[in-house]
């Protein structure tokens, strides 16, 4: 007979919006998400961070664009590849935020249970600022779903992270 799930994995129970970056699978809780666009016309911001895409003008609405890949300092996509936007609209401290994140490929919807996560790998000495980011991971078949920290990836600067 196994044991009941940790409090923190029963925390994470829920649904997540599944996409791919760089042929990793990740998830956001879906209860942050707006809506899923296509890339648009961004306008840069200048000396802004090196992740930040620009803004883009979301029906009247000024919504700044997040490249993940860049966040997460991986390759830059081809410029031909595919790619989608995830608005994220989200309570930091005492306002809502409105942001886009660009990913790769969207995938779906999924339902976790807590048996089916766990916490953040421990990567040891150094492998912490790998999984700052992650809330939790959960296997789906045969993938490995990283779920993601919208508070972190948002919010921590990863030049000041020690």
């Amino acid at each position: 007979m196994s044991s009941p799930p940790s409090p923190a994995l029963a925390r994470l129970a829920g649904k997540y919006l599944t996409f791919i970056l760089d042929r990793t699978c990740y998830g956001f809780p879906i209860q942050d998400i707006r809506e899923i666009i296509m890339p648009m016309d961004v306008a840069r911001v200048p000396r802004s961070q090196p992740w930040i895409r620009g803004v883009i003008n979301l029906r009247g609405k000024i919504v700044p664009v997040m490249d993940l890949r860049a966040r997460f300092l991986l390759p830059a996509a081809p410029a031909n590849a595919p790619a989608v936007v995830i608005v994220i609209q989200k309570q930091f401290g005492d306002g809502e935020s409105i942001f886009g994140i660009l990913v790769d490929q969207v995938l779906e919807v999924v339902a976790l249970s807590a048996t089916q996560l766990a916490l953040p790998p421990d990567l040891g000495a150094g492998g912490d600022e790998g999984t700052r980011s992650m809330l939790g991971t959960a296997r789906i078949g045969d993938r490995v779903l990283f779920l993601l920290n919208l508070d972190r990836i948002v919010m921590d600067r990863p030049e000041a992270s020690s």
